[in-house]
């Protein structure tokens, strides 16, 4: 009787072991759309990535404005496809169809100028907010983004409301 406990008791520690978020996100392979007609997805040089990540830094403390994509106000998609647009990269103009390109990656893998897709709503998975990452290292994740609060910034991935409201990262360069 005492190791019929033992081994449920160890079961069922084994199984709660995995993480509790599950999201369920589709892989798919898109390419960029370049006014050059470049369409390969590792056509990115590092200068591409630097300029991208320089130029939405230049946006940092602009205030939040809903479909804004200027100094006097921007949301989270309009810093991503401005930045982009800096270098010819057309990019669609809504987080949810962002949120769609390019190749999906996991998160231990992502690279400066990849894209961070995060739920923000209480009790719904469905993705709301992008952000570009800045800087990557083990266990390290930087990125730009607007804040609904407080406007153009630079986040942690470790932050707490961030960690939890994450979702997916994807590659378009």
């Amino acid at each position: 009787m005492k190791k019929i406990v033992l081994v449920l008791i160890l079961s069922f520690f084994f199984a709660s072991c995995n993480s509790s978020k599950r999201v369920a996100t589709k892989k798919t392979k898109t390419s960029k759309i370049t006014k050059k007609g470049n369409s390969s997805p590792s056509a990115a040089t590092p200068k591409q990535v630097v300029s991208i990540i320089k130029h939405a830094k230049s946006f940092k403390g602009t205030r939040y404005k809903y479909g804004g994509t200027t100094k006097r106000g921007m949301d989270c998609s309009g810093l991503i496809v401005t930045a982009f647009k800096k270098e010819d990269i057309l990019l669609p103009r809504t987080t949810a169809d962002l949120s769609k390109r390019g190749d999906w990656i996991d998160v231990k893998k992502v690279k400066e100028g990849d894209l961070l897709f995060f739920a923000t709503k209480k009790n719904n998975r469905k993705i709301n907010h992008v952000g570009i990452v800045t800087s990557s290292r083990p266990g390290h994740v930087e990125f730009i983004h607007a804040s609904s609060s407080r406007g153009v910034m630079i986040s942690n991935l470790a932050e707490k409301y961030w960690y939890l409201a994450y979702v997916q990262a994807r590659r378009v360069l």
